[in-house]
């Protein structure tokens, strides 16, 4: 009888582990999914002030995001550099003058926190690429 106790808990364990293993799976999928859309409607929402800013300004954008929650009107609720990282997400911006600029969306642990980096260009050209393939 100790026998097939013993056999009884192990098998319990064991599907235990397998519904464990699976649900902690989705939630980490359906969290990368969130991630990965608030960086892209971050990423969105810093091309469109930028863009908004030039068409103010007479075609000329600014050098900082801090510019564009800074000034009147204010077009961005916040400086998205300075917080990084939100969301697993980090926002970097490695062109901004006067002509355009260049941001970016990498996630702060590629694969855990998001399974693709982001980048918009001048003119809100969107791009999105595998995170892996940054490393």
């Amino acid at each position: 009888m100790k026998g097939k106790s013993f056999v009884a808990i192990i098998i319990i364990v064991a599907v235990i582990a397998f519904f464990l293993r699976v649900s902690i799976e989705k939630i980490l999928f359906i969290s990368i999914l969130q991630n990965e859309a608030a960086a892209q409607a971050t990423l969105k929402s810093i091309a469109t002030a930028l863009d908004s800013y030039a068409r103010n300004n007479q075609g000329v954008y600014p050098k900082s995001l801090n510019t564009l929650s800074q000034s009147k009107p204010v077009y961005l609720d916040r400086d998205y550099i300075k917080e990084s990282p939100l969301k697993g997400y980090i926002y970097n911006c490695i062109r901004m003058d006067e002509a355009g600029y260049n941001c970016h969306a990498f996630p702060s642990k590629c694969k855990l926190t998001g399974s693709l980096s982001f980048t918009v260009t001048t003119g809100n050209v969107f791009v999105s690429e595998d995170c892996s393939l940054k490393d």
